[in-house]
């Protein structure tokens, strides 16, 4: 039996109705890289925390909300238009204890924010207002120009060990950013103008990665991304061994 992987779904509204969602990318990733099943969580609060009795990984998406600051100490929010506070109240107490459980955790844009705030971190709000930082949107164009190659992070860690390289280039397309990390992460990667785009847990009890691009964007074409999905795939079927 293939591995369960749960992706929690963002709160949102189509067509004047409140709807559950995910990019489909995700599902196919796990499909394709991971060899698993993708399940889709419900953004229902805590009440979800049933499910990692279920799954054998947690891959947290992306998404154009942002965590809303009140969870960070940040202040106002800057953003006050995308946030999806369904979400937040899922995902964070899910990372919490997915990680606690030696779950392992893939954590992918809004993820890796996600995942250090979960943890104590908090965020940079509007990083390409900041002098010293590069504008990290997609910008326009097709998708394939918004999620095509964008620039160089330089690896380390958990993260180089499994690119097996010291640099690799990497999709941009976020807002916010990490900006005090979580004490129990550490940087696997940073981008030229200091942006955090990859951390590990070194000392938690199961494999977890949070990554600021999108490796799920065409996975099957770029070897580094190949390697992050079966990479994670092999502590899911650990983890399901052990179960």
């Amino acid at each position: 039996m293939s591995v369960v992987v749960g992706i929690p779904a963002c709160a949102t509204v189509a067509n004047e109705r409140p709807v559950h969602q995910t990019p489909a990318r995700y599902a196919a990733a796990v499909m394709g890289g991971v060899d698993g099943l993708p399940i889709m969580i419900p953004p229902v609060g805590g009440a979800q925390l049933a499910v990692l009795d279920l799954i054998d990984g947690l891959l947290v998406p992306g998404s154009p909300s942002n965590v809303h600051p009140l969870h960070y100490d940040g202040g106002d929010s800057e953003t006050p238009d995308k946030h999806d506070h369904e979400r937040d109240s899922t995902t964070l107490p899910l990372i919490r204890t997915a990680i606690e459980r030696g779950i392992p955790v893939l954590a992918i844009c809004r993820g890796i924010q996600e995942l250090n705030v979960a943890l104590g971190g908090s965020l940079i709000q509007r990083v390409h207002e900041r002098s010293n930082r590069l504008d990290h949107r997609g910008g326009p164009g097709t998708l394939d120009q918004k999620y095509g190659p964008k620039h160089a992070i330089e690896t380390s860690g958990l993260l180089r060990r499994i690119v097996g390289h010291g640099s690799i280039v990497v999709n941009s397309l976020h807002g916010q950013a990490i900006d005090c990390l979580a004490p129990s992460l550490v940087v696997n990667a940073l981008a030229e103008d200091g942006t955090i785009e990859a951390v590990s847990a070194p000392d938690a009890p199961g494999f977890v990665l949070g990554l600021q691009w999108h490796p799920e964007w065409r996975f099957a074409e770029i070897p580094a991304s190949v390697a992050i999905f079966r990479a994670f795939g092999d502590a899911c079927r650990a983890r399901r061994a052990a179960r």
